[in-house]
């Protein structure tokens, strides 16, 4: 813990006098996603404490480009917390894909969002609902349209909302 908080108050610090994040991998010696994603939460709670806006908003474009199945629980729980919109619809989106909602529900991530936010788990209810209430309409009105874009006949269809 003490080495990850060291880590983040130096990724603070260097964000803080150069105007810019350092490159994590080198500051975590680790080379994944997945410490890129976890530093840029912590980064995210930093810079909404201490009203860094431009930071704010370099971490939530960082974790937009860098959802993933077992990162994005754990990512929308601070975008809520924080008030990131836009990350938060990011990943709203991404775990209501059916090929994506059932490997998240079964992370260690998904466990800590039903605990810190349930209202999230809420919203993506909702948000699952009305993608199928959409799909339903959709095939009511002989426009069925697949999950890859393309309708019954294999022909790439554009989807609206």
């Amino acid at each position: 813990m003490a080495v990850r908080n060291a880590v983040g108050i130096n990724a603070l610090l260097h964000f803080i006098y150069w105007d810019a994040l350092p490159d994590m991998a080198e500051l975590t010696g680790l080379n994944t996603k997945w410490a890129s994603a976890l530093m840029s939460q912590h980064l995210l709670a930093a810079s909404d404490r201490y009203c860094l806006d431009r930071l704010t908003l370099i971490c939530e474009a960082r974790l937009c480009e860098d959802v993933a199945i077992n990162t994005v629980a754990t990512t929308l729980a601070p975008a809520e917390q924080h008030h990131c919109f836009q990350l938060k619809s990011v990943c709203l989106k991404f775990v209501a894909m059916p090929e994506n909602l059932r490997a998240v529900m079964q992370t260690d991530g998904f466990e800590y969002l039903k605990e810190s936010c349930p209202s999230v788990l809420t919203e993506l209810l909702e948000f699952v609902a009305r993608i199928n209430e959409h799909s339903l309409m959709a095939s009511k009105h002989g426009n069925e349209v697949l999950l890859d874009g393309s309708d019954v006949h294999g022909r790439r269809v554009k989807q609206r909302l």
